[in-house]
């Protein structure tokens, strides 16, 4: 069976499935379309964006093709992230732009994933002993960027700091804090995070599946 790809489109879910029981239970309820035409996508899209529709599930044989399809109407752009713990087990998290949040950033041309993972997390938290133990996931959301509607594919790291350095926030991506979280508390500074970063922490299994 072929994983489902979601996109959160405005911190909704467009899940793309080749079987309805493997739709997660918090969207059972969603509208249902059946290998939908490039029209229809374009409709769906559209809906989501606008806030007219919350969520959406495409069905189809072939995941990984229809999916393609739908992110033609995108401007695809690839990032790496990191998840990371010290060594008290705690995780670290930042609030940026209203939101906790996790480091990640765009990859540079010709860099590879893992670099650029490790890279971007050096630049946002100011943290150079870090230790790339596992992927993780990789998620899909969109934002509109000027006159183009970018959906950034973020593939995620599991990271181990080891150091004792001190966090630096990267002010010049609006990053105004940054805190190490015990796990017991993290899923209430998640309650004020985005649909994808919840994701990585469920498929690393932190969190309860349906939070």
């Amino acid at each position: 069976m072929q994983a489902n790809k979601t996109i959160y489109l405005n911190e909704h879910p467009l899940i793309i499935s080749e079987n309805i029981d493997a739709i997660p239970s918090n969207v059972a309820g969603a509208k249902i379309y059946t290998n939908p035409d490039t029209e229809k996508i374009e409709k769906v899209l559209e809906k989501m964006e606008t806030g007219k529709r919350e969520a959406a599930i495409f069905l189809t044989d072939d995941v990984r093709q229809l999916f393609k399809k739908v992110a033609l109407h995108f401007t695809v752009l690839v990032a790496g992230g990191g998840l990371i713990t010290n060594t008290a087990g705690e995780v670290l998290l930042m609030f940026r732009r209203g939101k906790w949040d996790l480091p990640k950033g765009k990859q540079d041309p010709g860099e590879d994933l893992e670099t650029c993972a490790i890279r971007e997390v050096a630049e946002e938290t100011g943290l150079h002993s870090i230790t790339l133990q596992h992927k993780i996931t990789e998620t899909f959301h969109y934002y509109p960027m000027k006159s183009k509607k970018v959906l950034k594919h973020t593939h995620w790291y599991r990271m181990q700091f080891t150091g004792t350095e001190l966090t630096v926030p990267q002010i010049e991506e609006d990053i105004q804090d940054i805190q190490w979280v015990k796990p017991e508390n993290i899923e209430k500074y998640l309650k004020y995070s985005y649909e994808n970063i919840r994701e990585v922490f469920r498929e690393e299994k932190i969190i309860a599946s349906l939070i």
